[in-house]
């Protein structure tokens, strides 16, 4: 009955279970299809998490595209609803999706993770290049000789305090690639929230999550940030996900900072757009704001300042004096507190220097 009726299964397009995105918006057959992507490769990227560290991994794709037009890119995730639409096909980390891909001969792997379930699965996948790490004897190792320095960062904190290449720097190297500047890739849907568009907004991310205590900075220097904000002229606009909740509720109550909660992802994607500054420690946040091209200022105290690329959008800002807890998640310091080193006059001064000319006059 169906003899005659044609299907094209290297296209971008297909998925062989359901009918693909151009039949159902145009209803097309592969026969004549004006959509017909044809595939000459499968690419598959593994970075499970977190989810800054999925965003930051987005530059890649621009790499892989220009080399690889015609690949089907296979992403495989904790969080694939944040993947751009580059990425053909997106999968969950779960046993359906390792199932898949342990079916599936790949072009090229590259994993970037090195939990052990991720580079478990590295070294079962069938490839036919792998690069980035894998599991040898129990334990994360390179893959390859491009992989070796960042391996060795993770493991020794004197080589990672020497390294001065920025995170995405490192996993084009890892490729054996070089960046020329690749930015990150993150998509939204736009939406309003009653922010004002006629004053600067300055998104104050409060937080850096529940485990990474060493870089919070106190609620009393976050009330006087706020106060300087609002003395200029401009909209202070406080930030952050449930951990935050309690501490942005009492912050906007007492300076009059704009609060709306917090939000699923990609709605916060679009709460930080209406931002022309982002204050923030490195926390999702500051990959969030990275992605959607904001002016940032970035605190930080225990990371090597050079692993952070901000495309020239921004500025680091460190305690006066120094921290002594690198790579520490909680405070072994009993003399100071670092972070109460980083003056709230200061920051602000730093905010002033990147509010958008544009912004700054319309105010």
């Amino acid at each position: 009955m169906f003899e005659d009726v044609q299907y094209k299964s290297d296209c971008r397009f297909f998925r062989g279970d359901i009918p693909c995105k151009p039949h159902k918006l145009e209803g097309v057959h592969c026969r004549d299809c004006p959509h017909y992507k044809p595939t000459d490769r499968n690419i598959l990227i593994i970075k499970l998490g977190a989810i800054g560290d999925v965003i930051r991994t987005t530059p890649l794709l621009q790499k892989l595209r220009s080399l690889y037009p015609n690949a089907r890119i296979w992403w495989l995730t904790l969080t694939p609803e944040i993947l751009p639409e580059d990425v053909d096909v997106k999968l969950a980390f779960d046993v359906k999706s390792a199932m898949t891909i342990l079916a599936i001969n790949f072009d090229l792997l590259i994993n970037l993770d090195k939990d052990r379930e991720a580079c478990a699965l590295t070294d079962r996948i069938d490839a036919s290049v792998k690069k980035g790490f894998y599991l040898q004897n129990g334990v994360c190792a390179p893959l390859n000789d491009d992989a070796r320095d960042k391996f060795m960062t993770g493991i020794f904190d004197d080589i990672n305090k020497a390294n001065t290449k920025h995170y995405v720097q490192e996993i084009f190297e890892i490729c054996g690639y070089e960046w020329k500047g690749e930015d990150y890739v993150l998509e939204f849907v736009p939406e309003e929230f009653g922010v004002p568009h006629d004053t600067p907004v300055i998104g104050l991310n409060t937080g850096c999550g529940g485990r990474w205590t060493s870089r919070l900075w106190d609620e009393k220097y976050w009330i006087q940030l706020i106060a300087l904000i609002r003395e200029a002229g401009y909209h202070p606009l406080l930030l952050g996900g449930p951990q935050e909740d309690e501490k942005n509720k009492s912050l906007a109550a007492e300076t009059g900072a704009q609060y709306l909660g917090y939000f699923p992802l990609q709605r916060f994607f679009a709460l930080m757009d209406h931002c022309d500054v982002v204050v923030t420690g490195v926390t999702m946040a500051m990959h969030i704001a990275i992605g959607l091209k904001k002016n940032m200022i970035l605190f930080n105290n225990i990371f090597n300042r050079h692993e952070f690329e901000l495309y020239g959008r921004g500025e680091i800002l460190e305690p006066s004096k120094e921290c002594q807890c690198f790579f520490l998640a909680t405070c072994k310091n009993d003399e100071y507190q670092c972070m109460e080193h980083l003056e709230p006059e200061r920051v602000f001064d730093a905010v002033k220097r990147w509010v958008p000319e544009q912004a700054a006059v319309s105010s």
